[in-house]
């Protein structure tokens, strides 16, 4: 009978951790920057109704925000389907 393996530390400094012996997720982030993109865009469309308070208060710039949000996400988005592309025909990831 083999003794159990003991798990992997990783020493800093004083303290001593245990590491755990999992792979990675293989995550590509396009779900979860279509969602942000989603709510920026939701956040911007509910906002729509209220534009004369926002103007009269001072905080037209919440709408804009919205708006650059959704836009940045997209940009951001097409960036995340890229790569997922490129690592899936197994090509180099270019920085």
């Amino acid at each position: 009978m083999e003794p159990p393996e003991q798990p992997k530390t990783h020493e800093i400094g004083k303290r001593t951790y245990i590491v755990a012996d999992v792979e990675p997720l293989d995550v590509d982030g396009v779900r979860t920057v279509e969602v942000g993109v989603g709510l920026w865009m939701l956040a911007f469309i509910g906002l729509l109704p209220f534009y004369g308070r926002l103007e009269d208060s001072g905080r037209v710039w919440w709408l804009w925000t919205c708006l650059a949000g959704f836009g940045l996400g997209l940009f951001g988005l097409e960036y995340c389907r890229r790569r997922r592309n490129r690592r899936r025909e197994g090509k180099p990831l270019a920085i």
